[in-house]
């Protein structure tokens, strides 16, 4: 018989405590093999990846980290469902790795206990167990096996440390027999069985722990500043500040060499094929509107890159505990923090991650202060005004630049709007008693690089996956829209359809100095924010199709004066326009109230803030 026949397919789930190392095992073993989703009408994401041994083809699923099976909120309850085969959208699991945090062994036992009362295989994988032994601990792995009843093997998930052990784990995994069958946990266990289970985790982590772990020789000194009173916001400051200097000075060699790929292929195009149809709608309409938007994907990497490094150092959790005072001063709690600062990659996560706050009318307003937190969809247009219309000059000594400080003051301005609107919800509408802050404060660890360029690939793939379908098809419409109808065999913009919809629009956007084509790339971006570009790009193309060619940054120039370009940026800072965002919204609060009062509201809030900066500008002499 063949090798191949002999393999065999095991699906296997993998749980642990948030911050227990899990994922990055997940990354481990399965690479690029992975797909990221969400759980049917949830925004929990759903991973599943495919890695290979010696002997068997393993289908694995990354569970939502949770500190037991107990479902008291929606990761819970999905973790839950998969474990116990209940979820109709994975395959029910033939068994299960806990990946355990050597560090904090305790916590981490009592999901443990809860997974093997359920009957279904299961192994204990003792994470970070290099960092164990660095600060001078020591688990008795094999009598931890014995009490458990389930195998038991240290691992270190970054280092890679006993991955063959694991792999021959696998090849050796019990076949179902089909009579035996999973219990169900009750969904709301007593209080006895509670303390109990904890009471039996307890008693294993102090017989299974034969040398105790030593307090890490540097973590109090760095807390001692990083969440200092003074100290804490003026890094937590720097670093933004670093981050967004980054973002332009990091950034723009990929920016040219993507520019430069997507222009030579237009050209390309339009010189093998003849001029008619096919040659405009590929070059122009299709080509160059998604060339427009790939091009700022350096700079939306950099801001996933940061967040990642932070997010694994340990920082951001300690970020929250310094904010909490400011946050606290604004009617909200330090537990708000990590929504909003998840909401700077997109405001759906953000939106998401409000489920940690337990206080009700805290968790509405975070939700809906957090559309007003400068997502990544925004970073294109705010890069393409601030490239066009800010000089790159040195600011604070020769590293922090002009445009750098640029991007910084409207991410200040996003924040400022979130918390004086939080403000004033929690004195109104929304006014509740303070609720205790409790947060879980991680080690410090250094982030795994794997883990890190995981996560970017996977953000990349959901923004390119956006820009093909879309921003594509978005592209595709405007530029039928810009190109009919035609005016003596000719293409007119102003007289297509898009200027027709823009000139009817044109006397409303005025006032805050827009004209009627940025008055169609404002309807466009309702799909999303950042096909505001690619219906510039479609636009002006289309507009000097048949002249040479300038850049669409060239072009604005031409058209807007600086003064309206800070206007469009403070529009766009404050501005709801994100229908996903809006469907997530009501997705959590059961009704279509908030996100319409959300819409109008920040709406305008926006238009009211442009207007002001315009008007106020032109009486100045800036206009």
């Amino acid at each position: 018989m063949s090798t191949a026949l002999e393999r065999r397919t095991l699906t296997l789930a993998i749980g642990g405590n948030p911050n227990s190392g899990k994922t990055t095992l997940f990354n481990r073993l399965t690479g690029l093999r992975q797909k990221v989703a969400n759980y049917a009408g949830a925004t929990v994401e759903k991973k599943m990846g495919e890695f290979q041994t010696s002997g068997t083809d393993v289908r694995i699923i990354d569970l939502p980290g949770t500190y037991g099976l107990t479902p008291k909120s929606e990761e819970e309850r999905i973790a839950a469902e998969v474990i116990l085969g209940m979820n109709r959208e994975v395959p029910p699991p033939e068994g299960v790795f806990c990946v355990v945090d050597s560090t904090c062994l305790e916590k981490s036992l009592y999901l443990v206990l809860q997974v093997a009362d359920t009957g279904i295989p299961a192994a204990v994988l003792l994470n970070m167990s290099d960092e164990l032994e660095a600060r001078g601990g020591s688990i008795d792995a094999g009598r931890l096996s014995r009490l458990l009843g389930i195998p038991v093997i240290p691992i270190s998930a970054t280092k890679g440390t006993n991955l063959d052990r694991v792999e021959a784990l696998i090849d050796g995994w019990p076949a179902p027999d089909g009579t035996s069958t999973f219990c169900r946990l009750p969904v709301i266990p007593s209080l006895a069985e509670v303390a109990e289970r904890r009471g039996k985790a307890r008693e294993i982590a102090r017989a299974v722990l034969t040398h105790p772990l030593q307090p890490h020789p540097w973590s109090d000194k760095v807390d001692a500043i990083v969440m200092h009173k003074v100290w804490g916001p003026l890094l937590f400051a720097v670093i933004v500040m670093l981050v967004f200097q980054a973002i332009f000075s990091w950034a723009q060699p990929f920016m040219n060499a993507i520019d430069f790929a997507f222009t030579s292929l237009g050209a390309l195009v339009k010189h093998a094929l003849p001029s008619g149809f096919w040659g405009s709608f590929l070059a122009d309409g299709v080509i160059t509107g998604v060339g427009s938007v790939i091009v700022f994907l350096p700079q939306i990497l950099i801001v996933f890159f940061f967040i990642a490094i932070l997010e694994n150092f340990g920082y951001l959790p300690r970020a929250a505990v310094v904010m909490d005072r400011l946050l606290n001063a604004m009617g909200l709690q330090g537990k708000s923090f990590l929504p909003l600062i998840s909401s700077y990659a997109c405001a759906i996560p953000g939106i998401m991650a409000t489920r940690t706050i337990e206080n009700k009318r805290d968790r509405l307003a975070t939700i809906f202060v957090a559309p007003f937190m400068t997502c990544s969809a925004r970073l294109p247009v705010y890069a393409l005004l601030i490239g066009a219309f800010v000089p790159d000059l040195p600011v604070v000594g020769h590293f922090f630049r002009l445009r750098a400080m640029t991007l910084l003051g409207l991410y200040v301005a996003g924040f400022l709007a979130a918390l004086l609107t939080a403000w004033a919800l929690k004195s109104t509408i929304l006014k509740s008693s303070g609720t205790p802050f409790f947060l879980e404060i991680p080690p410090y660890r250094i982030p795994a690089l794997r883990t890190i360029f995981l996560l970017m690939w996977d953000r990349s793939k959901i923004f390119l996956r956006q820009a093909g379908t879309v921003i594509l098809g978005v592209n595709i419409l405007l530029w039928f829209l810009a190109s009919y109808p035609k005016v003596h065999g000719q293409v007119s913009v102003r007289d297509s359809y898009a200027g027709k919809i823009g000139r009817f629009i044109e006397p409303a956007i005025k006032p805050m100095g827009f004209d009627w084509k940025v008055g169609v790339g404002l309807l466009s971006a309702q799909a999303a924010r950042e096909v505001m570009i690619s219906t510039l790009g479609t636009i002006y193309r289309v507009q000097v199709k048949g002249e040479k060619e300038e850049g669409l940054q060239k072009a604005l120039r031409k058209d807007m004066t600086p003064l309206s370009a800070v206007s469009l940026m403070i529009f766009f800072a404050f501005a709801m326009q994100c229908t996903s965002t809006l469907a997530v919204v009501r997705h959590e609060t059961g009704s279509w109230k908030m996100p319409a009062i959300m819409f109008f509201y920040m709406n305008g809030v926006a238009y009211g803030a442009a207007f002001a900066v315009f008007q106020i500008g032109r009486l100045l002499g800036f206009g």
